[in-house]
């Protein structure tokens, strides 16, 4: 792309009001960058439940550290 033209694009999405003409016409065919961000965050559900189970352990090993557990976890007395 040459500069020229960047400049007219950034020029055309600055104005208010264009956005269903540039929808249809400069970004025709393109992801959105919600589309984008949905795809890497509901696209992996197999990886954010390993994290999540993940985080969940690490709080619980550090909560019986702090209570002074043994073996069997119990809670002060």
């Amino acid at each position: 792309m040459r500069i020229g033209q960047a400049i007219a694009n950034l020029g055309r999405s600055l104005k208010p009001g264009n956005d269903a003409e540039l929808a249809r016409t400069q970004y025709a065919g393109r992801e959105s960058a919600s589309e984008r961000a949905a795809s890497r965050t509901f696209g992996r559900p197999s990886r954010n439940a390993r994290e999540a189970d993940q985080q969940g352990q690490a709080w619980e090993e550090a909560d019986r550290r702090r209570h002074g557990a043994t073996a069997w976890y119990r809670g002060r007395r």
